[in-house]
């Protein structure tokens, strides 16, 4: 197997050292995955990768994959520009979407495409330019629907959100309002409108080959607020007129209707998630008049929630769906074939992922990797059947001897038995060890097998580490989620104290010598776990939680989608009986806390508070602020610190002795 790209990338030698005191586990697993993100040249000759430079930057870096040669092409700082995507739009052109977080009265994301030549050139502004009249902000900058009539010519399909102008003295103005779809050129930026602006359009989906077939529009209240009420429409072949395809509503239990996600050209359908029996299935409508509904996938125990996709025109390949483990079901056979011969070529390195190909897609980039493997990046051409590396998505840990990870289940307090992964030092015999319970985020989403930073790290340092897929969890169906992790709390948290208690009664977790450790919902539940069971947990890490469902609901006041927030937290006794910060005087276990203050999701005034209340009730907590960082901390040297001062709290809480 040839390593394509040889020369030593940007990131490669920017790993953090160990400040004096920390552990040299810390920089290895908090350094960001050295391919945030990787692309595949139309003719299969170069990838462009965004990878991390040391603090909180990315730089895009462009290699030629028979070479070896790289080249970096485009910085950004992370404060606040940062590099979310980038995507051929020809041989020699990449566009790329640029995320901030405009700083004034409220804190805003905003998003802007830009365009460049491969080796850096001609750097210039993709989305619309803004307007100096114009009567309200452009947040977003457009989101890239399909790469032009032929995939590869350089001109691409974009949104953009037509904003109206103050108009007076002059009849220049637009007066245009609500998102459409424009042609644009990414050299030259000339730019045509295809589909006109709608007010409360949310969504385009073409058919991969530059026609326009569905049209999502959310419907708004008497006050302009969303809804959640999504109607879809669709076109016939060669028609300019829309029809009525579906509608989908969000509920605080999960989304209700037909969700469309692809079009299929050839086949003239749309392939889409609905519910059946419970739980989500593939299903796909005829685009012919018809409207005809067809089952096309689902699974008995677990949501069907995967599309598989691949190429320039996006077509669709096959489903995946969550068990134990991720599933790929492949509909090409060509595929099939393939992806069993790479399970053969590519040993305990059973995930899969295809990510993207040429343009006649005789060469694949794809990646692989396992619950004790981070996984690395490879280029397959069909012709020769040569399988080559491009690059390890986490060199820094190939001298580390990275920890197993296997499903179990345990039994709840009423009996029902839930799903988890159990993640075990490396060399021990599983019995007497230090254990955490690390419930996942969300509360919409789910825990998979597979390589999790964080669990690594823990268990590096000698844990034991739980991950239960407790009720309010997604991919399980309708019954499992229940009405939301916040609104079905006390069945949430008490399944993840469960979780505990099990790791307990197996002689897993020592006694005296279990903690929790969370992020975002996960910290919610870490914190939440004391006020159902304050002698469970001796040490509680929360990472960006929340704190007071209140305060959650605050936070959204002024934004369009206050009442979709208002209606998930909903209203009563479990508001306040569901917030740790309103609980405070029940939690025993010392606390830590760590939050940026321009996070977006959970706002950092929940810590803050958190802190207060705790300090108010006399309790041991300390809290860590992190300036200029969002929800997901994406700083390599504030994630080492991070991961260094939580394994020294948990080790001192629990009694356990110093580590290098």
């Amino acid at each position: 197997m040839k390593n394509l790209v040889r020369a030593m990338l940007l990131a490669s030698a920017l790993l953090p050292a160990a400040a004096m005191g920390q552990s040299k586990d810390a920089a290895k697993f908090g350094t960001r995955e050295y391919i945030e993100q990787i692309s595949l040249s139309p003719d299969g000759t170069r990838v462009a990768m965004i990878e991390p430079v040391l603090g909180r930057g990315s730089a895009l870096v462009v290699a030629d994959v028979t070479t070896g040669a790289t080249k970096v092409v485009l910085r950004s700082s992370g404060a606040p520009d940062r590099l979310r995507n980038c995507h051929w739009a020809s041989d020699t052109r990449i566009i790329c979407n640029v995320y901030m977080i405009q700083q004034g009265t409220e804190k805003l994301p905003f998003t802007r495409m830009v365009t460049l030549n491969a080796d850096g050139s001609d750097l210039k502004v993709l989305s619309s330019r803004e307007s100096s009249s114009a009567l309200e902000i452009m947040q977003f900058g457009g989101t890239i629907v399909d790469w032009g009539p032929d995939g590869s010519n350089g001109s691409v399909l974009m949104t953009r959100d037509f904003v109206p102008e103050y108009s007076t003295g002059t009849r220049l103005a637009n007066t245009q309002e609500g998102r459409g779809v424009e042609l644009v050129d990414a050299t030259t930026l000339r730019r045509k409108t295809v589909e006109t602006p709608r007010q409360g359009a949310l969504e385009y989906i073409s058919d991969g080959h530059g026609a326009v077939r569905v049209m999502g529009v959310e419907t708004a209240n008497a006050t302009g607020l969303r809804t959640g009420h999504i109607i879809y429409s669709y076109r016939t072949p060669g028609s300019r007129d829309w029809k009525r395809l579906a509608e989908l509503t969000e509920t605080p239990t999960g989304s209700v209707g037909f969700d469309p996600y692809a079009v299929d050209r050839d086949l003239n359908v749309v392939y889409g998630f609905a519910a059946e029996n419970g739980r989500s299935a593939l299903y796909s409508i005829s685009l012919d008049g018809s409207l005809t509904r067809k089952l096309v996938f689902d699974n008995a125990s677990v949501d069907v929630d995967g599309l598989v996709r691949i190429g320039r025109q996006r077509r669709v390949v096959g489903v995946s769906y969550a068990t134990d483990t991720r599933v790929t079901e492949f509909f090409d056979p060509e595929l099939k074939t393939l992806r069993q011969a790479l399970a053969k070529a590519l040993p305990g390195k059973p995930l899969v992922t295809f990510v993207d190909a040429s343009a006649d897609e005789s060469k694949l980039l794809l990646f692989a990797g396992g619950d004790s493997d981070a996984g690395t990046y490879y280029l397959y051409d069909k012709k020769t059947r040569n399988l080559g590396e491009v690059m390890g998505s986490r060199p820094q840990l190939a001298d580390v001897k990275l920890a197993s990870v296997r499903p179990i289940s345990f039994p709840a307090a009423d009996g029902t038995m839930i799903p988890g992964y159990l993640t075990l030092p490396a060399g021990s015999d599983g019995k007497n060890l230090p254990a955490i319970v690390m419930p996942h985020g969300g509360p919409g989403a789910r825990d998979e097998w597979g390589f999790d930073w964080l669990a690594q790290f823990y268990a590096a340092r000698g844990f034991a580490v739980l991950q239960p897929n407790y009720r309010g969890s997604t991919g399980y169906g309708d019954a499992w989620y229940q009405k939301n992790g916040f609104q079905s709390w006390r069945t949430a948290i008490g399944d993840v104290n469960d979780g505990g208690r099990w790791l307990l009664k197996q002689g897993i977790a020592a006694p005296g010598k279990l903690g929790i450790v969370g992020w975002s919902y996960g910290g919610y539940a870490a914190l939440q776990t004391s006020v159902l069971d304050p002698d469970l947990f001796k040490a509680i890490v929360a990472i960006a939680p929340v704190t007071d469902l209140e305060a959650l609901r605050t936070e959204a006041s002024g934004y369009t989608n206050f009442a979709l927030v208002d209606a998930f937290i909903g209203h009563g006794a479990h508001v306040r009986e569901g917030s740790p910060a309103q609980n405070a005087g029940k939690i025993k276990a010392p606390v830590l806390l760590f939050h940026g203050d321009q996070d977006l999701n959970v706002g950092v005034g929940e810590s803050r508070l958190m802190a207060s209340r705790l300090r108010g009730a006399g309790k041991q907590v300390e809290f860590v602020e992190y300036k200029g960082l969002d929800h997901q901390l994406e700083d390599d040297t504030v994630r080492t610190q991070m991961l260094d001062k939580s394994d020294s709290f948990l080790r001192t809480a629990l009694g356990l002795p110093a580590r290098p």
